[in-house]
């Protein structure tokens, strides 16, 4: 199940590090080839010696070796992993990766990292259960990470409660329906816009809207992740991608936008429309920058090319479409008119009158319908986990289709 499969242990020093061992051995004789890189500290609880000959590879603390003179990448192993867990995690090094404070490799690898990442967390219960802890876990789920939660259990302080690390075979089992779970998208093409797009006044200035692209590049980085083969097309934004399998094409206008989904647009299985597309062109932008004057200024609009509707009439049925609406009043009836009148599979609507949703934010909370007139009511999560919901939401309507 995991041959071949690329995954950076990171040990931290916590007392559950006596337990890594033999989870790699479990990972190695399931195929998976095992990196591990260790902080200062974890090397008082499991010694290096042993999980270098378990893994057969050298584990790595700094970014120089001075017995061998080797320099190690933090951003080469962050780009080799196909999986980085961090195990055990302690509150520590839950700070430091919440919050970004890079102060030993093991973090700087993390934050290189382009692949997912799993935290199996452990410490005594208290520490577990102050809320620090759990607000940087709860920024760390809004990151997309996976959390093997603590379990209760004998505690090396001599207490009984939260904060034992999961146990190896346990944790196994998880990497396994991980990467598993995750081939679902495997083969097909996925094409997902994102972000606003921007219209020229003059060379300085432009009409725009207030998206920041976290919805649509949260939704490829899932599909990417689930086995997918991603383009995303990508208005003005100020985001990165992580995911080797996402080719990233960068747009400003609507008129660019439009080109870019048409030529991508035969070669696709799945269709996730998230960008927020200027409805209305400057039809004649001048070519220096204008001076402020006394008197009104007037634009002239003209409309832009309807995306959406556009590839809802070209649409094959053995194809999938996603389209996305923002509300404001009377939002369920307009996103079921836009759902039929659009030609789409699914649309997914927000309410800018729900705090927490729209633009801007880290979170989102959403409404699906699907051609067939399912209804899914989401809750307020962070957008990775709307994401998820969304990317569930289409293999589940994909999979009734060919079931029916």
């Amino acid at each position: 199940m995991l041959k071949g499969k690329h995954i950076v242990i990171g040990i931290t020093g916590g007392i559950a590090a006596y337990k890594i061992p033999y989870l790699i051995r479990l990972l190695v004789r399931e195929g998976a080839v095992v990196r591990v890189i260790m902080t200062p500290a974890a090397k008082d609880f499991v010694t290096p010696l042993t999980l270098a000959t378990l893994s057969q590879n050298d584990v790595i603390f700094h970014p120089f070796n001075h017995e061998t003179g080797a320099w190690n990448s933090h951003v080469e192993l962050g780009q080799w992993a196909d999986l980085m867990l961090f195990a055990p995690t302690t509150a520590n090094t839950l700070g430091k990766m919440a919050n970004g404070i890079a102060d030993n490799f093991l973090v700087t690898a993390y934050l290189s990292a382009k692949c997912p990442v799993m935290i199996a967390p452990s410490m005594d219960l208290d520490m577990y259960q102050h809320p620090t802890t759990r607000k940087n876990l709860d920024i760390l789920k809004g990151y997309g990470h996976i959390i093997i939660d603590a379990q209760v259990g004998e505690l090396a302080s001599g207490l009984t409660g939260p904060g034992r690390m999961e146990e190896p075979e346990n944790i196994l089992e998880q990497i396994t329906s991980f990467f598993f779970q995750h081939e679902e998208l495997k083969g097909k093409r996925i094409l997902v816009t994102a972000g606003p797009t921007y219209e020229k006044i003059d060379p300085v200035r432009f009409v725009g809207n207030h998206s920041s692209g976290q919805m649509g590049f949260c939704i490829a980085e899932e599909a990417a992740g689930r086995g997918g083969d991603v383009v995303l097309i990508s208005g003005p934004v100020n985001l990165h991608t992580n995911h080797p399998s996402i080719r990233r094409i960068n747009v400003t206008t609507a008129s660019e936008m439009h080109q870019a989904c048409i030529d991508h647009f035969s070669s696709s299985d799945i269709l996730i429309m998230a960008a927020a597309v200027a409805d209305y062109t400057i039809e004649s932008p001048a070519s220096g920058k204008l001076k402020k004057k006394a008197e009104e200024f007037t634009l002239t609009l003209s409309p832009t090319a309807d995306i959406l509707k556009e590839l809802g009439e070209k649409k094959r049925a053995d194809q999938y479409l996603v389209g996305f609406a923002l509300e404001t009043d009377d939002g369920l009836e307009s996103a079921k008119k836009k759902l039929k009148n659009k030609s789409l599979d699914l649309i997914v609507m927000n309410s800018l009158k729900d705090d927490g949703a729209g633009f801007g934010g880290a979170t989102n909370k959403v409404i699906m319908i699907s051609s067939n007139g399912n209804t899914v009511t989401g809750e307020l999560k962070p957008k990775r986990e709307v994401a998820s919901d969304i990317v569930d939401a289409i293999l589940i309507s994909l999979n009734s289709n060919q079931s029916s």
